[in-house]
C-alpha cells in the first residue's frame, strides 16, 4: 500500500530521494556533531544542504543551525575551519580557543570526532534493520495461518486463520530429518492436501500451491519495475501457458535467455497484459562470489500471511547487526569484483539510480523504504570510510600519519590530496550518472 499519494512520478521520486538523503546525513553529521562537542571542539556551523540559507537559528552553546536550499548533503563547520572538510584557517585563533577547533584539540579527539560521523550511520542502520524486524515479528512455530494474500478465485480454500501447518501431501512441515526446501517435495500441481490442526482436531483440505505465483516484492530499476509490476500481483500465464507456481516462472524467465514474454497478470480483480524482457543481473552468493542469471526483478511468496510471535530488542539488534555485516561485505565484495572486471560496472548507482530506487522503494510502502534508509546509510557509513582525501576516511589516514610520525602532514599535502580525492570523488559520481542514465539505464 503506498503510504505518499501519488503526485507525478517524477516529483514523488525527488521528494521521496530528498527525505531519505536528508534523514541519513542529519544522522551522519550530527554523529560528528555530538561526539565534537563531548571531546570538547566546537562547532561553528551546522547545516543540513548547501548553497543559500533557508532558515536558520543560533544555540545557547554558540552553534548556528541552519536548513540550506540544496538538500545533496550537509555539513558540519568547526571552529578554526576554512570550510565544511574541516580544513584549517588561516585566520587568527586565540591559544585560549586553540584547544576547542578541530585543529587545535588532541589527536585522539579529532579521530573520534571524524569516525562518528560513519559511526553514526551504522548505528542508524543497525537501529532501522531491529526495529524492522520487532515490527515484523518472526514466523509462529509451528507455521500457523493467518491472514489470505489476496489472490484470484482459483486459488479459494477453506484453510482458515490459526489453522496449524502439518503436513502437505504427505510430507512433514517441520521434518528435522528433511534437507532442502518444501518445494523439492512437494508436487508441482495447482491443487495440494493440507494437513492442519484446527481446534484440536487434524483435518485435510485442499488449498492452491503453496509457493504460487504472486509478487512480494519488486527490485527498483529491474524490468518488472519498468513495466510497472506491483506487489501482490499474481502472474497467471506466461505467453499464454497457464502458470500458478513461482517456481514456473522461474524456469520460463531463465529458459528465454532475455527474450520478451508476455505476462498476464491478476490485479485486484482485473487482467493485465505486460511484455517484458528478462535482464542479465549479478547476484551475490553465500560463498561471497557473484553469479549472473537472467530475472524480470520479483520475488515470491508463500499463499497466506504467518501468525508471527514478537521478537525481543536483544535479538533484534542482534540480527540487525548481521543485517549491517551483510551489507557492507555483500557491498565490499560487489566493489572487488567490479575492479577486476568481473561483474558489470552496471551495478554501480549514483545520485540518479539512488534517486530512482527511492522513489520506487517508496512506492512499495513504508516499511520498504524505511528499510532502504537502512540500507543506504549502511553504504554511506562505508564510502565514507574508504581512504579517499575528503571523505571522513581519508582524514583518518592523515590522522594515522601524525600517529605513526607524531607529526602532522603540511599544509600543502594536505592541499595536494584533498585536491586529487575532490577529482575522483566527481570523476566516480560524472561517471555513475552517465551509467543511470546512458550506460545502463
Amino acid at each position: 500500500m503506498q503510504f505518499v499519494p501519488m503526485f507525478g512520478n517524477f516529483a514523488f521520486m525527488i521528494v521521496a530521494f530528498v527525505v531519505a538523503l536528508s534523514v541519513i546525513v542529519a544522522i551522519h553529521e550530527y554523529g560528528h556533531y555530538i561526539v565534537g562537542r563531548w571531546c570538547g571542539i566546537h562547532a561553528d556551523v551546522f547545516s543540513l544542504g548547501f548553497g543559500p540559507v533557508i532558515y536558520s537559528r543560533m544555540d545557547k552553546r554558540g552553534t548556528k543551525w541552519q536548513i540550506a536550499a540544496l538538500p545533496l548533503g550537509g555539513y558540519v563547520k568547526f571552529m578554526g575551519d576554512a570550510n565544511a572538510a574541516s580544513v584549517g584557517s588561516d585566520g587568527a585563533v586565540s591559544e585560549v580557543d586553540m584547544r576547542r577547533t578541530m585543529m587545535g584539540a588532541p589527536l585522539w579527539a579529532r579521530t573520534a570526532t571524524v569516525a562518528a560521523g560513519p559511526v553514526f550511520n551504522f548505528v542508524l542502520a543497525i537501529a532501522i534493520f531491529a526495529g524492522s524486524i520487532m515490527y515484523q515479528g518472526r514466523s509462529a512455530e509451528p507455521l500457523t495461518f493467518g491472514e489470505p494474500r489476496p489472490l484470484p478465485a482459483s486459488y479459494a480454500s477453506d484453510l482458515r486463520q490459526g489453522d496449524v501447518m502439518v503436513a502437505v501431501e504427505g510430507v512433514l512441515f517441520n521434518d528435522p530429518d528433511r534437507e532442502g526446501q518444501m518445494s523439492d517435495f512437494v508436487p508441482l500441481q495447482e491443487r495440494l492436501d493440507y494437513t492442519v490442526l484446527r481446534d484440536g482436531d487434524e483435518l485435510t483440505i485442499k488449498g492452491p500451491y503453496y509457493f504460487p505465483a504472486a509478487v512480494a516484492s519488486v527490485s527498483p530499476r529491474s524490468a518488472a519495475d519498468d513495466a510497472d509490476i506491483k506487489i501482490n500481483d499474481v502472474i497467471t500465464a506466461i505467453n499464454g501457458d497457464t502458470i500458478f507456481a513461482f517456481t514456473q516462472v522461474q524456469e520460463v524467465v531463465l529458459a528465454a535467455d532475455g527474450a520478451p514474454l508476455e505476462f498476464e497478470i491478476w490485479r485486484d480483480g482485473e487482467t493485465l497484459t505486460k511484455t517484458i524482457a528478462p535482464r542479465r543481473v549479478d547476484l551475490p552468493t553465500p560463498e561471497g562470489g557473484f553469479e549472473t542469471r537472467w530475472l524480470i526483478g520479483i520475488t515470491g511468496t508463500i499463499f497466506f500471511d504467518e501468525e508471527t510471535v514478537s521478537v525481543g530488542v536483544v535479538e533484534a539488534t542482534r540480527l540487525g547487526a548481521e543485517g549491517l555485516w551483510n551489507t557492507v561485505t555483500t557491498s565490499l565484495s560487489a566493489m572487488q569484483h567490479i575492479l577486476f572486471g568481473q561483474i558489470s560496472t552496471c551495478n554501480l548507482s549514483g545520485p540518479v539510480g539512488i534517486a530512482e530506487t527511492s522513489g520506487s522503494m517508496a512506492e512499495q510502502g513504508a516499511q520498504s523504504f524505511i528499510w532502504f534508509i537502512g540500507a543506504l546509510s549502511a553504504a554511506v557509513g562505508l564510502i565514507n570510510l574508504f581512504p579517499i582525501p575528503v571523505l571522513d576516511g581519508g582524514h583518518l589516514v592523515f590522522y594515522a600519519y601524525e600517529a605513526v610520525t607524531r607529526r602532522k602532514p603540511s599544509d600543502r599535502a594536505v592541499q595536494v590530496f584533498m585536491f586529487v580525492g575532490l577529482s575522483l570523488i566527481l570523476s566516480l559520481m560524472m561517471f555513475t550518472i552517465l551509467n543511470d542514465t546512458i550506460l545502463c539505464p
